[in-house]
């Protein structure tokens, strides 16, 4: 099957992070997008010249390459990058890119050309909208908050905007869905997401070209700015100060600031004074932890979008539970189909109940020796007593190792302790763990069991 252009960008990411420290892939290639490959010329977009130009200076091996891998020999690129409107120096730039690791040899110039558009790339992602933003008690005045300002960008009484709360609570689908609301009534508007990290490391490299007036120019250009994640820029003196001077600009000029943080202004240490003020200027709101309501409505909404039934009280189970995070929920929904499918079982609270034991944090009582006892004498239908005996049936013995197994390692007990509750020899209780990890990888029937088992255990 062909890939498209998209498809063919990614397998070209791929190649270039596999090869590059993580931060540096972050910064530098994840703003990175394709607009399109017709068999000869790759456009990808940047979100500025400076950006083009890091690129080229310091990864154009890397980047040559993947594209040659990927695209093939002779392919032609061309970036495209928003140009600031009256900017002089903006030119088609030339550049080179070796044909392979082997031949160090540049092809001849013109591959490299920046195609001057008046398209301007909001990084937004088109699924962080209100109608995918799900309502409760919990985020209802932030939504209130957020709808108004996309609806009427002209109104400035909550500008900024200072969205803060725990991670997981939805900051960052808020705070882009004002920029796509603020977008379907004025497309023309210039309306940029941005990642605080991303800011920084924009800004290191301004500095270190010497283009820090063009890089706050760009900014200072800006209709809407939605900077997420404010809280990186803690103890960043010299981005908190160019951040300064683009704040005290775009709101000059009535232009709309959108803020989030995992904290409120007051707790962010180690940002300047003359910033945190401005930070309380307009409209500081907080997202609590959504509440039953909310996590109910996402479990139903993930789960349609998904072509999932699932019963309504394994939806309470899960809703109940699990109260930190609404990606955890999504989380949740994402496992239950996988284990659903590759398991060939229905959706029920037991299937829930181990795959939230693998994947979230649940409040869960203390598991000790009884509680482990009673479980499996229960699974396996024995009587209690049975496991104390000196009985050597097979399915006893069985049973009396599955306990052995689950004392070491859910009650942290030391072997010597569990031997003895058993009446039995330290050999005899690390005979048994060992006997059943090595059983477990290769018998389905044994993985059932300790799956079971476990989520009985973590049951109310």
């Amino acid at each position: 099957m062909e890939l498209n252009h998209l498809q063919l960008w990614e397998k070209c990411q791929r190649i270039i992070a596999d090869n590059l420290p993580a931060e540096q892939y972050d910064a530098w290639f994840k703003p990175v997008t394709s607009l399109g490959f017709d068999g000869q010329k790759l456009t990808i977009h940047v979100p500025s010249p400076f950006f083009r130009e890091h690129l080229e200076s310091h990864f154009l091996r890397i980047l040559g390459l993947a594209i040659h891998r990927v695209y093939g020999e002779h392919v032609e690129l061309y970036y495209d990058s928003q140009v600031i409107a009256g900017d002089k120096s903006a030119t088609i730039q030339e550049s080179g890119m070796a044909t392979s690791a082997a031949a160090r040899k540049l092809m001849s110039p013109g591959m490299f050309q920046t195609q001057v558009q008046t398209e301007f790339n909001s990084q937004l992602n088109p699924r962080h909208t209100f109608e995918n933003y799900c309502c409760s008690g919990s985020n209802k005045i932030a939504r209130a908050i957020g709808e108004a300002i996309g609806k009427d960008p002209h109104c400035k009484t909550f500008n900024p905007l200072f969205v803060f709360g725990p991670t997981g609570v939805g900051k960052t689908h808020l705070i882009q869905a004002i920029g796509i609301k603020i977008l379907e009534s004025n497309p023309e508007a210039r309306v940029l997401y941005v990642s605080a990290r991303l800011f920084e490391s924009q800004y290191t490299v301004a500095a270190h070209n010497g283009k820090i007036n063009e890089f706050i120019c760009f900014y200072q250009s800006i209709d809407t700015l939605i900077i997420d994640d404010i809280q990186d820029l803690v103890g960043k003196a010299g981005t908190q100060n160019t951040f300064f001077h683009i704040f005290n600009h775009l709101h000059q000029n009535n232009k709309q600031i959108i803020l989030s943080s995992d904290c409120c202004p007051t707790q962010l240490q180690g940002m300047t004074d003359r910033l945190l003020s401005r930070f309380k200027w307009g409209m500081t709101v907080e997202l609590e932890k959504p509440d039953l309501q909310l996590r109910r409505e996402v479990l139903e909404r993930k789960a349609n979008a998904d072509g999932l039934k699932i019963p309504a009280e394994v939806m309470d189970f899960i809703a109940e539970n699990v109260t930190d995070s609404v990606r955890e929920l999504e989380g949740i929904i994402v496992s239950l189909l996988a284990h659903a499918t590759v398991l060939n079982r229905e959706i029920d609270i037991d299937l829930a109940r181990i795959v939230m034991a693998n994947v979230v944090r649940m409040h869960r009582r203390t598991i000790n020796f009884e509680m482990i006892a009673q479980s499996v004498a229960a699974h396996y239908k024995i009587e209690p007593d049975a496991i104390f005996s000196k009985s050597r049936k097979r399915e006893i013995s069985d049973a009396r190792q599955m306990i052995m197994y689950l004392a070491k390692k859910h009650a942290k007990m030391p072997l010597t302790a569990i031997g003895t509750r058993l009446s039995r020899d330290h050999s005899t209780v690390v005979y048994a763990c060992n006997a059943i990890e090595q059983r477990l990888p290769l018998e389905k029937k044994l993985q059932e069991d300790v799956q079971a088992i476990e989520a009985s255990l973590i049951s109310e």
